[in-house]
């Protein structure tokens, strides 16, 4: 029929044919056409396919490019094509990920986020992960971002900033366990260490930053987190004295003060062990033992593990921890924290300078002495830091005393008074002299006065301080070295009625020791009461009664001498003129040296002694009149020494000088030396 009505077209028509090309790796069909006329052969060569009809026409059939094929399955949203087309001709990975990542904005436009999601995943590699991240920041896409950003810290592509945000993100969520599971991953570290402690800081996830780090050792870090955030003042201290000794100083010397003020037993006993060379880091071993909850609760580990050690172990491992034995999957074991150091343990550091400690005992007096005390009595501490230690703690003894009261005080001065007492304490003096004025501590400047011999400004410093019974004290412990503390004494008794009323019968005592060791005249003691109106004649009177009564003695006393002597120097004269003028006769009829009786020749000597020549032992040649008599000679010479020292100190006027300076009476003084003849008296010459 169509032959019949359609002629030359109708023909064409019925003997055309459809040309359709299979790919039977992708499984879809790659082309398809319609051809006009009867295909009478296909061949392939040069990489095309021809076609050749019945007619004679040739067809030529060219494979396009593996771009323009891209381009056509873009047009037509064939995105799974294109995947399985880049496979197949195994490009490279980067063109591969532009597909990936073609294809994920195709399924978020969609709002296939999930899904379009595992497509930015698997683009990773070469996707500015800024384009992905600013897609999801939406809170209803936090979930798939929490994905994104976890893969990026997994292939180690993520930034500080992506941490912070992925860290964000689990807190947002309040999701523990993947925050737990994400800083607790075993193997290398994949984010910035420090972004993560300060978000989960910043998170409340105080814990989990301790955790990190612990993990990389940064102690600071960790003893920071327990006392700024989670307020663990006894962990912390057990976690300190668990670190080498470097590592501890610089963190107890940081938190010394804040730790005086929560634990302050444990933290002065490890600056007492650190200062004094005896320092050792604690060990621990984690035990681990079957044990059943009630038998746990009996064997006290529910109380060890409220200690702070084992609160530290419950979310961070111990310095030098190890564990003894791994219970099995399926047993309940129970574990307890052992400290295992041993005596023998010691790790080698030089103990720093005391003062360097000193800082961290600001408003911690108590624990501060038991510090010092402590240093004092250790023999590892050099003697020339032990100075510096004394002065230190005398001074904080006279800080303690001033601030407290009654029987407080009173204990607090003892100590001070005790601890500079001794002969051996390195305290300079003006030290001791300064801190005890500016703390008004009179005990102080008292020591220092007696320990320099300035007896007389320690009696001063009871009078001034208005101080009677101390000046009294004063008075009886120096007086006999002292004597001229009476006459000041005596002037300060009558200085007002208070005082003298205070002083009682001192008062007499001191004139009394006055009166008998000349210390004053009587007219300095009238001129020294008289000074006031304090001193009563009542006061004086027995004073002024015996001292008249002694000046009395004295004066009949030194009449009864003049008389004697006058009679002896009367009699010295008569004997030297008889001798003179008249005859002296002998009756001696006995040698005076052998006792046989005198014969001639015979000498005799005016001092009545007679001898024979022969007993005088007269050397030949020498004059008889030259010869002395023996037994008067001794007592010649020494007439003789005597005139002539005093010969000899008449031209010595510094000795009378200092005589005069010295004699209590100037008068008596200089009767003395006149009487002994040293005021140009002539020299004496004569014999027996």
């Amino acid at each position: 029929m169509l032959r019949q009505f359609g002629g030359q077209q109708v023909d064409g028509l019925m003997n055309s044919s459809n040309l359709t090309i299979l790919d039977a790796d992708l499984k879809l069909i790659a082309y398809s056409d319609k051809v006009n006329g009867e295909v009478n052969k296909i061949l392939s060569m040069w990489g095309d396919i021809f076609l050749l009809t019945v007619e004679g026409k040739l067809y030529r059939y060219h494979e396009r490019t593996f771009t323009q094929k891209l381009d056509l399955v873009y047009q037509r949203d064939l995105y799974l094509v294109a995947i399985s087309l880049a496979q197949k001709y195994k490009v490279d990975p980067v063109q591969q990920n532009v597909i990936f990542r073609r294809y994920g904005d195709y399924l978020y436009s969609k709002g296939d986020y999930d899904t379009a999601m595992q497509q930015y995943l698997r683009a990773i590699d070469n996707t500015e992960p800024s384009q992905i991240i600013r897609k999801f920041l939406d809170n209803q896409h936090i979930k798939n971002l929490i994905e994104y950003l976890e893969a990026l810290h997994e292939e180690s592509k993520a930034t500080s900033d992506h941490t912070t945000l992925l860290l964000n993100c689990y807190a947002k969520l309040k999701d523990t366990e993947k925050l737990d599971a994400f800083i607790k991953q075993p193997g290398e570290l994949k984010f910035d260490l420090d972004t993560a402690i300060i978000m989960c800081r910043q998170g409340g996830y105080y814990e989990q930053a301790a955790f990190l780090a612990r993990r990389h050792e940064e102690h600071g870090l960790v003893i920071d987190i327990m006392i700024e955030d989670l307020k663990w003042y006894a962990e912390a201290v057990a976690y300190i004295v668990r670190l080498g000794p470097k590592d501890a100083y610089d963190n107890f010397m940081r938190y010394g003060t804040v730790l005086l003020e929560h634990r302050p037993i444990e933290m002065t006993q490890l600056f007492v062990d650190y200062f004094t060379d005896q320092y050792r880091p604690k060990k621990d071993a984690v035990i681990v033992q079957d044990t059943t909850p009630a038998q746990q609760e009996s064997s006290g580990f529910g109380t060890a593990a409220k200690s702070a050690v084992q609160n530290l172990v419950a979310f961070i491992p111990l310095p030098g921890m190890t564990v003894s034995s791994t219970p099995a999957a399926g047993e309940q074991k129970a574990t307890q924290v052992v400290e295992t150091t041993t005596a023998g343990d010691y790790v080698a550091y030089e103990a720093p300078k005391p003062r360097l400690a000193f800082s961290a005992f600001v408003d911690h007096p108590d624990e501060f002495i038991t510090f010092l005390e402590a240093l004092i009595k250790s023999e590892n501490v050099k003697e020339a830091e032990k100075a510096d230690l004394h002065t230190t703690l005398f001074e904080i003894y006279l800080h303690q005393a001033s601030n407290s009261k009654a029987e407080e005080k009173t204990e607090w001065e003892r100590k001070a008074r005790q601890l500079i007492e001794s002969k051996d304490v390195p305290i300079d003096t003006s030290n001791v002299l300064l801190l005890s004025d500016l703390e008004r501590f009179r005990d102080g400047t008292i020591l220092v006065s007696e320990r320099q011999g300035l007896r007389f400004d320690v009696f001063r410093s009871y009078t001034a301080a208005k101080d009677t019974r101390g000046a009294i004290k004063a008075l009886h412990k120096y007086g006999p070295e002292e004597p001229q503390l009476y006459p000041a004494a005596l002037a300060y008794f009558t200085s007002s009625p208070e005082i003298l009323q205070e002083a009682g019968d001192e008062i007499g005592t001191v004139l009394k020791k006055i009166e008998e060791d000349g210390l004053m005249a009587p007219l300095q003691v009238i001129q020294t009461l008289s000074t006031n109106a304090v001193a009563t004649m009542g006061l004086v009177k027995k004073y002024l009664s015996s001292t008249v009564e002694r000046e009395r003695a004295e004066i009949a006393a030194n009449r009864r001498q003049i008389n004697t002597l006058r009679s002896d120097t009367s009699q010295k004269l008569q004997s030297i003129d008889s001798l003179s003028t008249q005859p002296e006769p002998f009756s001696a009829t006995r040698c005076s040296a052998c006792g046989r009786t005198l014969d001639l020749p015979t000498v005799h000597f005016l001092c009545k002694h007679s001898y024979h020549q022969r007993c005088l032992n007269v050397a030949e040649g020498q004059d008889v009149e030259d010869v002395e008599c023996p037994i008067c000679t001794p007592q010649n010479q020494t007439v003789r020494q005597i005139r002539r020292a005093q010969e000899e100190t008449a031209g010595r006027h510094e000795l009378f000088q200092d005589a005069l300076g010295r004699g209590k009476e100037r008068f008596g003084v200089v009767g003395d030396w006149f009487g002994r003849g040293v005021m140009g008296a002539s020299s004496v010459t004569g014999t027996g």
